[in-house]
């Protein structure tokens, strides 16, 4: 009872974010007429005055509001989408690592961008996570002229990249691919005995597509890589050329010795 009274005095822990996120589009929102009188070239320098003010010591959340400005006048001019109200939300959930859930058509790789170039401004990579290669290339296709025209780089990873292109395409500030092909990345990356081998940077940030299906349904089945097989049968042909050791003795000692392990193991 005490819980229902406090829920409808200070209301529902999401009730108190949404309060939160609102008041940070009021605040991207007053600085739209802004951006819009930006030339192109000026716009596209906020990216780089960002990364300055980060290397300087602000904070991705302090940047959050002019970023995400600049990402919609970007979106508008680049791809003639403009960001609702309402993306503007989804784009800070991401950012704070939550799930926002929206159906089909809303808009889903449009609010992607926003907390993706946020946080691609560290320059520590992003990941876009989808759930096959047809959605990884589809989707870095579309946005990729968006993320080029704030000066950031895309990479795309497929099933069937040799290593060097995988290194380059995860070099890049943003990178898409599937759950599959970031999973057995990284797993080969902690089989490697050369640093110069791995392909992955060190973790950073990721936006999950389909987050239920990946975390979920996927999850249930294990990712497993075997390590390479040694084709070195030098070493067999060694150990054939040495005589045999064991003594008749030494043989019956081990013959007693099975017996008596498996009469220990029948009274067992």
């Amino acid at each position: 009872m005490l819980t229902n009274i406090a829920k409808k005095i200070f209301g529902s822990r999401n009730d108190r974010l949404l309060k939160q996120y609102r008041k940070s589009v009021a605040r991207i929102n007053a600085l739209e007429e802004q951006m819009q009188a930006l030339s192109d070239a000026d716009l596209q320098a906020k990216t780089a005055e960002f990364k300055q003010r980060l290397a300087d010591g602000q904070t991705l959340d302090g940047i959050l509001p002019e970023a995400f400005a600049v990402c919609r006048e970007a979106s508008r001019r680049v791809l003639g989408m403009r960001h609702f109200d309402v993306q503007l939300i989804g784009g800070m959930v991401l950012h704070d690592g939550k799930i926002a859930e929206m159906r089909t058509g809303e808009g889903k790789t449009l609010v992607a961008t926003l907390a993706v170039y946020l946080n691609a401004l560290a320059g520590k990579g992003v990941h876009v996570v989808t759930v096959n290669d047809y959605l990884a290339s589809r989707d870095a296709g579309i946005m990729e002229p968006l993320y080029n025209f704030l000066g950031l780089t895309v990479g795309v990873i497929i099933s069937d990249m040799q290593p060097f292109d995988r290194q380059n395409a995860y070099a890049a500030d943003i990178t898409y691919g599937t759950n599959n092909e970031f999973g057995f990345d990284y797993l080969r990356d902690n089989m490697v005995t050369d640093q110069y081998d791995k392909v992955q940077r060190e973790l950073n940030f990721a936006v999950v597509d389909e987050v239920d299906s990946i975390l979920i349904d996927e999850a249930r089945t294990p990712l497993i890589i075997s390590g390479q097989a040694d084709d070195n049968i030098q070493l067999y042909q060694i150990m054939n050329t040495v005589p045999p050791t064991s003594s008749v003795k030494r043989q019956k000692k081990a013959k007693a010795t099975i017996g008596s392990t498996k009469r220990h193991i029948r009274s067992s």
